[in-house]
């Protein structure tokens, strides 16, 4: 399991043109923005409850062996950007998947706690921060989102999720966010 994250960050590192999970821009507020995301497939793994730091590493390298080739077809799928973790009681990791497949071209995992989501077209808030990311943090800026959002007078559903774009060891100009997805937002 280590092996398959140093190879994952080794990947994640040198290959700067990772596809990306596409959004759009509605609106820019001081602290966050509002986007709207494409509809994605993404592969999940469900981790047991916990914090960022505790659960990490081990939803990562579940998911990094099932693009690493630990599938049924042995098949290597390219790493996207973000990562993402829900912050629920219950976290979730999420690699989203190249859009060049369809959920039904996917090869089998070979790890049977892999599942595949179709996340739908959808509005969120998104607040950006620099650094490493850890719990603290996190938290700071999932709080300071939530401050912002009731002050700009948007509701959104609570299902706060965390975004990191860099691999662990690349020390600049690294990407982290929290987004939450926005109820009945009008532009």
């Amino acid at each position: 399991m280590i092996v398959l994250a140093l190879l994952g960050t080794l990947f994640f590192a040198f290959v700067k043109n990772n596809e990306t999970y596409q959004y759009t821009v509605l609106k820019k507020y001081e602290d966050f923005e509002v986007r709207k995301y494409e509809a994605a497939i993404f592969t999940s793994v469900e981790l047991d409850s916990g914090n960022y730091k505790s659960v990490s590493s081990k939803g990562f390298n579940v998911l990094a062996g099932y693009i690493f080739g630990g599938n049924e077809k042995n098949e290597k799928i390219a790493m996207t950007t973000p990562v993402t973790m829900d912050l629920q009681d219950t976290m979730t990791m999420r690699f989203l998947v190249p859009s060049k497949y369809a959920k039904e071209e996917l090869p089998k995992p070979n790890d049977e706690r892999i599942e595949f989501e179709e996340m739908p077209e959808r509005v969120v808030a998104a607040i950006r921060f620099s650094g490493y990311a850890d719990d603290e943090k996190i938290e700071k800026h999932r709080k300071k989102l939530e401050e912002a959002l009731k002050e700009a007078d948007l509701s959104h559903t609570g299902g706060f999720t965390f975004m990191g774009y860099n691999a662990p060891y690349d020390p600049i100009n690294r990407r982290n966010e929290v987004m939450v997805e926005l109820i009945d937002y009008e532009k």
